[in-house]
């Protein structure tokens, strides 16, 4: 604490930017999950159909994950705190408008405009800790960072059940509201205003980016339901490779390039990005399943399913800031590799002891295993991807990872759905059974593979070493 001219105390700076980073993250992880508890109710109010209710879900993600490069591109080029306030400020509105839908087209246009609000804000919340924090300290405050943000995700299924059952479900989205506001008003008065290196926007760059993400998830999103065989998937998945080559293509000879190429060589950017891709394949694709486990297998109420996955889910909101603090010791690549190899074998332990009839207690111990290795990673990899580049170009970093994170997680549900789908059905606990167990193994195997990428992630001093570059001596023009 600190007293000003005034004689008033005020926390320091720092603590203020990790407290309403921390926040923005939160929320905009938040709504990722909170609505799935509501799906029954929101099918009854508003007459939705199938689709419908995975609209709801997907329109949010969808364009969440193809608009973090976007939003990270933007704040470096106007201002990282006036853009953050900005994304903050449309996240609140289009929350407001989902709670006011009376339709389900209605309710899935709100949540495009959620998504897109919250990829203007999650990448702009680690660039904003990264700014102020001294390296010395930044591993701690990204770590307490992973720790809300994995918390959102944690209490989302259980917040979502609790609103939905004792008010109702457009409660699950006013609650957003006042605390938008407050974040946004406290933003705009207390936090830095910094900016990136490029004083051009990367048009093409944006575009092409948001565009090819776009058709990569889309393809995501359209398989679980009509095949990852059909004409509609494989042209996009194609179409979306194709742009993205377009796009690399392009930022080798952008003169100001939104993603320097060059950054991709260094073992910290690539290996922490590459990490958090297959832990989010991994994370929630299981999420996917066991979040299901719990009503139709074993025939909880949503609130209670909430509840008990809480064993797993809100272990990074204790672990992360516990990580972040020991990575400053020894480094980021044994936690990132402890965290996979810890989260890998919970997930294959619930695989081994799922059967018709079982009780809760037995996936408890694995549960925790798996959610002690998730821990581990959300903080380190973000840390290991910012700390390879130079500060300035932290925006950067922090749009890629949180980008790689949403990706996976689209891919992570379609994958393991796919499974499920091949080998089981909802008919009956049994089947369901059938489907859930080699779909958990598929979770725990995307999590191995992750495995081998984390041996990439360099010791702390090679690490360092790559963040003193300057961009022009390997990042820009680089051939990948």
């Amino acid at each position: 604490m600190r007293i000003d001219n005034g004689g008033i105390r005020t926390p320091p700076r720092r603590t203020w930017t990790l407290l309403l980073a921390s926040l923005g993250a939160f929320l905009a992880s938040l709504d990722v999950v909170v609505v799935a508890t509501a799906l029954p109710v929101l099918r009854a109010d508003l007459g939705a159909d199938l689709a419908d209710l995975e609209w709801t879900l997907n329109a949010y993600n969808l364009a969440f994950a193809c608009l973090i490069l976007t939003g990270a591109a933007l704040g470096d080029r106007f201002g990282r705190r006036r853009t953050y306030v900005t994304g903050v400020g449309v996240f609140v509105a289009a929350s407001g408008a989902a709670a006011l839908s009376s339709s389900a087209g209605e309710l899935i246009a709100a949540r495009v405009f959620q998504g897109a609000g919250a990829a203007l804000v999650l990448p702009l919340t680690l660039t904003l800790i990264s700014d102020i924090f001294p390296a010395a300290k930044r591993a701690a405050a990204i770590g307490i960072w992973g720790g809300v943000s994995g918390l959102g995700v944690a209490i989302g299924p259980v917040l979502g059940g609790a609103i939905t059952e004792g008010i109702s479900w457009q409660w699950i989205f006013w609650i957003n509201v006042p605390v938008g506001v407050v974040v946004m008003v406290l933003s705009a008065a207390l936090l830095r205003e910094s900016h990136g290196p490029r004083p051009q926007l990367d048009i093409r760059g944006m575009l092409s980016a948001a565009s090819g993400l776009f058709l990569l998830t889309w393809a995501a999103v359209r398989a679980p339901e009509i095949g990852w065989g059909s004409a509609e998937v494989v042209t996009a998945l194609v179409a979306g490779s194709v742009v993205m080559v377009g796009f690399v293509q392009w930022e080798q000879r952008a003169t100001f390039p939104m993603l320097p190429l060059g950054y991709l060589r260094r073992r910290g950017f690539a290996g922490g990005n590459g990490v958090i891709f297959f832990q989010f394949l991994s994370l929630v694709g299981a999420l996917f399943m066991i979040a299901q486990l719990f009503q139709t297998g074993l025939g909880y109420s949503p609130l209670d399913a909430g509840l008990r996955i809480l064993v797993w889910t809100a272990m990074p909101m204790v672990g992360a800031p516990i990580a972040g603090l020991l990575s400053g010791r020894f480094g980021t690549r044994p936690l990132m590799l402890l965290g996979l190899v810890l989260q890998s074998a919970g997930l294959a332990w619930v695989a081994l002891v799922a059967e018709v009839g079982m009780g809760y207690p037995t996936l408890v111990p694995p549960l925790v295993v798996a959610g002690v290795g998730i821990s581990m990673i959300f903080g380190t990899s973000a840390t290991t991807a910012v700390a390879a580049v130079p500060l300035e170009d932290s925006g950067v970093a922090a749009g890629t990872n949180s980008a790689l994170r949403e990706v996976g997680a689209v891919f992570g549900v379609a994958i393991v759905g796919a499974v499920f789908a091949a080998n089981g059905s909802y008919a009956s606990a049994s089947s369901f059974l059938d489907g859930f167990v080699p779909a958990v193994w598929t979770a725990a195997g995307l999590a191995a593979l992750g495995i081998v990428v984390a041996f990439v992630v360099p010791g702390r001093s090679v690490d360092a070493a790559e963040a003193a570059a300057a961009p022009g001596d390997d990042a820009v023009g680089a051939r990948v």
